[in-house]
């Protein structure tokens, strides 16, 4: 994989028919793409049929995709939208008629391992248990903020929504884990964007 090559570049040459930069970015994101469908279904295989229908259709439609994206942030729009038609065609657990109606389902769990002490072991079981107890789209976009690294303006795009919702999305779950939380808000901050 060519770690060195920017997304901008690789995406410019997918538009002009490279393949091998089509495949440079499918190594680069289809691990966190899938990682971020499992988010939102529990049925593994189809999650991995949609990742693979977005890069078919990037590859299809390459001619006419956007010159200026941000490619992570379109990417994982574009898993999003794929699934919430897949949920609206199969009819699964109730008609979904938009990407609003789906539920972020990953649990997040900070790595046992990398703790060392009791207390800070307890601190973080209580901030798993304060994250999982967020609403879907506020864990969500914590997921996307923290984890996958994505600006306010990139969540508001995968969400498909204004900046100022997105913002608030955020706002309102760290507020939520302020308030919840007793101890210091280092700790907090610290361990969702190392382990987030």
């Amino acid at each position: 994989m060519a770690l060195d090559i920017s997304d901008e570049t690789l995406w410019k040459s997918l538009r002009e028919g490279n393949e091998w930069a089509f495949s440079n970015l499918f190594e680069r994101y289809f691990r966190s793409m899938v990682n971020y469908g499992n988010s939102l279904m529990s049925h593994s295989d189809k999650v991995q049929d949609c990742v693979q229908d977005v890069f078919v259709d990037l590859w299809l439609y390459r001619h006419s995709l956007q010159d200026k994206v941000v490619v992570k942030a379109y990417l994982l729009s574009s898993v999003r939208k794929r699934i919430a038609r897949l949920y609206e065609r199969d009819h699964i657990f109730r008609q979904t008629t938009s990407v609003e109606g789906l539920d972020f389902l990953m649990d997040f769990s900070i790595e046992e391992k990398l703790i060392h002490d009791e207390i800070t072991a307890s601190k973080v079981t209580y901030l798993n248990k304060l994250i999982n107890a967020l609403p879907a789209r506020q864990k969500e976009a914590l997921y996307l903020r923290y984890h996958q690294g994505l600006t306010i303006e990139q969540i508001s795009e995968t969400f498909d929504i204004n900046y100022q919702s997105a913002n608030n999305l955020v706002f309102r779950a760290l507020k939520h884990l302020r308030d919840a939380w007793s101890g210091d808000l280092t700790l907090v901050f610290i361990l969702l964007s190392r382990f987030f």
